[in-house]
């Protein structure tokens, strides 16, 4: 019982993560938007860091997994 509490509370990051990657990415449209000629520059910055906020959402997966299953 509470190690499915425990895991579901893991799991949370998930929001977090997702919250994240909607805020990047609507402030990188917005400079893309000013600034068309720095859209590389903020699409490499962009996508580094969603894929930081996308892996702290598969680590609390696994934990939530790990916490379940052993």
């Amino acid at each position: 019982m509470t190690a499915a509490i425990g895991a579901g509370i893991a799991v949370l990051t998930g929001i977090g993560a997702g919250f994240g990657i909607g805020i990047a990415t609507s402030k990188a449209t917005e400079a893309i938007a000013r600034q068309p000629e720095a859209e590389g520059k903020i699409s490499k910055a962009l996508l580094l860091g969603c894929a930081l906020a996308e892996a702290t959402a598969i680590y609390g997966f696994v934990i939530g997994l790990l916490i379940l299953f052993l």
